[in-house]
């Protein structure tokens, strides 16, 4: 909070809620539920202040808690946020973990990143959508209040699958189990005279004693145990689902041998004869009521419910997933085996550092590996996504010119054709944005950013700029434009996205990058996991690496390095094991071979297709970079047909939809990468060619503008096999196009989704299954 509040002027008081005034100038409020030291307070009241001052109010609250405490939103909670791990993710050193976010319905178009409802198909059959899918970014860019890109949607899977595996009642008796357990240490120690701090506690005890801490601490390592050392009188201790009786009693032997008491056996039958919290703070209300999550309670049932869904995903095991600008490459097993390791999942992320050097040797060659292929002096792990990495690097730049007496830069320029999230992060830190004017060519208008540089060099800080270009070429121009920058007293950001296309054969630092960010999850093979997990570190050249994110717990960064930009030092430290799997495998050669055989997969397809789609743009050599950009366009006046048809279309023919309308809308921006075999590319076009010639029966009249193939696609194995098939073409024409579909075919479980319908009838929690009878 302190490192992003400060660059957007806002202030932070922070204390003790009981004593805290609130006056005209406060407009919220952050608690925690539990606190930092395990207390459980009633903040009803405080709530009710704040409301009557104006304010609202967000609570960060422990989910498991919450299967026995009473829920923020029954204290009038506005806003309620926390961590998922605690639903069955590994801690894996820090991560990945799926955050939740909570809402009351009032804010729910306020909340950054998207939804999933409900609407319906063009056959009356309710379907989820993700709804007010257009990003934040996309719609406001540079007056975008949030660049939250990236959601950890494969851990909030594991997450979800956990509840729906034990269910309410499971769920309940892990937290009475992990409180039991916490209550019963605390009796125990209460016993040997030490005290208990924290009136009401779930999971957590704060002990006060008069012991010297070195001795416990010595005490405790002999026994595999790690405690909170909070200060000198005060030791935290948390407990989980788990702790068992001999963790319990290993505990209890160390406090009695630092105390020179006898160890005793501890009774476990007995249990407890009430709760470490009061009655008026117990949950009354019901939850997880759905039937989903009271269905599945044997592993068997359990598997067929996952495969069941899984089915309805079209994945890269079905066919490649040509998305432009995301990468979607294998995922390799040798590189993802690490990360279900013990050895790795198990580590706190605050263990002591002597405890965790296996990750730091991981971390220590990554970096080194980065700073190799970037052309960089250092590398921040930290941030975890790539636009918590835009975020960083500029606050790095930032950093950097303030330590010049240079402040008052804070303007950046970035190209029309930028990311949406380049715009929002560079507000979210504090500058001032200035639209670059892309020319006909889809290439940065060197011109103009030239005069808006000399126009605004006082107050210039940075340039952002995708190299290659989000349009998927490679500016000729592009270091000229670095030394623009350079010569105008601005620093120049890369966004990473498409480094797959530079490694090996150049790099940021060869272009004349300052800084750029590192999208793991693409270039270096951590999976997408439909949004997540990702990891966006970023690289510095040597002015810029005593800047680099530092961290309240852990030593890490510059020596005038920024504020964390992560909860956990290194981000999302478990799935780091991947991208120096990948590289260590491939080495030199097979990381340059990959950027060669991307570069070269893309250009085969342009040489395919250029002929029957026109190709957007190209560089100064007739070729695209990884990816490239068709212009669908056309179709609209001869045929009707919109970019969408033709990718509701693809879904017929086993492939999920390249990127659409971005970032010029009614195209398509393809990108195959380095991981699909001739044959999967000559599929691809083949689908493509064949839809052109619907496209081409429609413009000759053989098919109704109206209703056509493209315009009902997709077609649901519920539609062909109906009894009242009505439809003007064959139900082998419909879902049978080309031959190598009867031998592979993914059937799409929803038809053509209503997306006015879901944006207007918005649904944030689950419909009973009575509602899709």
């Amino acid at each position: 909070l302190k490192t992003r509040s400060e660059p957007l002027g806002i202030t932070l008081v922070i204390g003790d809620h009981e004593k805290f005034v609130f006056d005209e100038n406060t407009y919220g409020a952050l608690l925690q539920y539990p606190n930092v030291d395990g207390k459980v307070s009633d903040y009803s009241s405080f709530i009710q202040t704040a409301h009557d001052a104006g304010a609202l109010v967000a609570v960060a609250a422990d989910l498991m808690s919450l299967a026995l405490l009473k829920p923020p939103g029954e204290m009038d909670a506005d806003v309620v946020v926390g961590s998922s791990q605690r639903f069955g993710v590994p801690l894996g050193y820090g991560g990945p973990h799926a955050a939740y976010f909570a809402a009351r319905d009032a804010y729910k178009r306020h909340m950054p990143g998207r939804i999933i409802g409900v609407s319906i198909d063009a056959n009356g059959k309710s379907g989820y959508r993700m709804a007010l899918q257009t990003r934040e970014q996309h719609i406001r860019r540079e007056k975008a209040t949030s660049n939250i890109c990236t959601a950890q949607a494969l851990l909030a899977i594991m997450a979800g699958m956990y509840a729906v595996y034990h269910g309410p009642d499971g769920i309940k008796n892990i937290a009475k189990n992990i409180h039991i357990s916490t209550k019963i240490l605390a009796d125990e120690l209460e016993k040997n005279g030490l005290k208990q701090v924290n009136s009401a506690f779930f999971d957590t005890i704060c002990i006060e004693h008069e012991i010297d801490n070195a001795t416990i601490r010595n005490l405790a390592l002999e026994a595999r145990i790690n405690f909170r050392f909070i200060d000198d009188k005060h030791i935290g201790i948390t407990l989980d689902e788990t702790t068992q009786p001999e963790d319990i009693q290993n505990i209890l032997t160390v406090f009695r041998q630092a105390l020179q008491q006898k160890a005793e056996p501890v009774s476990f039958e007995t249990g407890v004869d009430k709760f470490g919290f009061p009655a008026e703070l117990a949950r009354q209300t019901e939850y997880l009521t759905h039937p989903v999550f009271n269905s599945y309670y044997s592993e068997t049932e359990m598997m067929r419910y996952i495969k069941r869904l899984e089915n309805r995903d079209l994945s890269l095991t079905r066919s490649m997933i040509p998305l432009g600008s995301c990468t979607m490459k294998l995922n390799a097993a040798t590189e993802m085996y690490p990360v279900s390791w013990p050895e790795f999942g198990r580590l706190h992320p605050f263990v002591p550092q002597d405890q965790a050097r296996g990750y730091r040797q991981v971390f220590d060659e990554l970096e080194a590996m980065l700073c190799e292929i970037t052309g960089f002096d250092a590398i921040s792990l930290q941030p975890n996504s790539g636009a918590q990495g835009e975020y960083a690097g500029l606050l790095v730049i930032r950093a950097y010119h303030k330590s010049r007496g240079d402040g008052n830069r804070n303007v950046v320029l970035i190209p029309s054709s930028a990311h949406g999230t380049n715009p929002a992060s560079a507000v979210m830190t504090g500058m001032d944005v200035i639209i670059v004017k892309c020319d006909e060519k889809g290439n940065i208008d060197l011109e103009d950013l030239r005069a808006k540089a000399v126009e605004n060099r006082e107050k210039l800080a940075a340039m952002m700029v995708t190299y290659p270009s989000t349009h998927g070429v490679f500016e000729s121009k592009i270091t000229e434009m670095c030394e623009i920058m350079h010569e105008n007293g601005g620093q120049v950001y890369m966004d990473g996205a498409n480094l797959n296309a530079q490694v090996g054969l150049t790099n940021p630092a060869i272009i004349g990058a300052d800084v750029c960010h590192i999208n793991l999850h693409k270039t270096f093979s951590i999976p997408h996991g439909g949004g997540g997990p990702g990891m966006g570190p970023i690289g510095v050249a040597k002015h810029l690496t005593p800047f680099l994110p530092t961290h309240s717990v852990v030593p890490v960064g510059g020596e005038k390095g920024i504020p964390a930009v992560s909860g956990t030092p290194w981000g999302s430290s478990s799935i780091l094991l991947i991208s120096y799997a990948y590289i260590k495998m491939l080495g030199s050669a097979g990381v340059t071979d990959a950027t060669k055989w991307a570069i070269l997969n893309a250009n085969y397809i342009v040489s395919r297709l250029q002929e029957t789609f026109p190709i957007l743009y190209k560089g100064e050599k007739d070729r695209a970079a990884h990816e490239m950009i068709f212009d669908f366009r056309p179709f609209k006046e001869s045929a009707n047909i919109e970019v969408e048809d033709v990718a509701k279309r693809l879904m017929d023919y086993g492939f999920h939809a390249p990127t659409v309308s971005f970032p010029v809308p009614g195209t398509m921006m393809i990108e195959p990468t380095e991981s699909e075999s001739r044959d999967e590319l000559d599929r691809f076009c083949d689908a493509l060619l064949q839809i052109r010639e619907e496209i081409r029966e429609i413009e000759n009249g053989t098919a109704d503008k109206e209703n056509n193939v493209l315009k009902n696609a997709p077609h649901t194995a519920e539609i062909v096999i109906s009894e009242n098939y009505e439809l003007p073409y064959s139900r082998e024409k419909a879902v049978y196009p080309l031959l190598y579909l009867r031998e592979n075919k993914f059937w799409p479980p929803v038809g053509r989704i209503d997306n006015v319908y879901g944006d207007r009838n918005l649904v944030c929690a689950c419909p009973p299954l009575e509602a899709y009878e």
